[in-house]
């Protein structure tokens, strides 16, 4: 009963700790700072990405106002 609850006080404290059993990013700062940049330019390109297959970048043909389209 004695190692079971030491089992479970040992396995709350690891659990409560930051981050995760396996790391996400390098140890290596050069490396894990190359990696966040990726990570982040990923994340930045999402949006353009987004209005790309939604069709928001093209060009607006309903103007407010109507142009003569001649020459004036």
């Amino acid at each position: 009963m004695r190692k079971l609850l030491l089992a479970a006080v040992l396995g709350i404290l690891t659990s409560v700790t930051t981050g995760c059993i396996i790391p996400g990013y390098s140890g290596d700062p050069t490396r894990r700072v190359q990696e966040l940049i990726y990570t982040s330019e990923n994340q930045r390109l999402l949006l353009d990405e987004w209005e790309r297959t939604w069709f928001l970048d093209q060009p607006d043909h309903c103007t407010p106002y109507r142009t003569h389209g001649g020459i004036i």
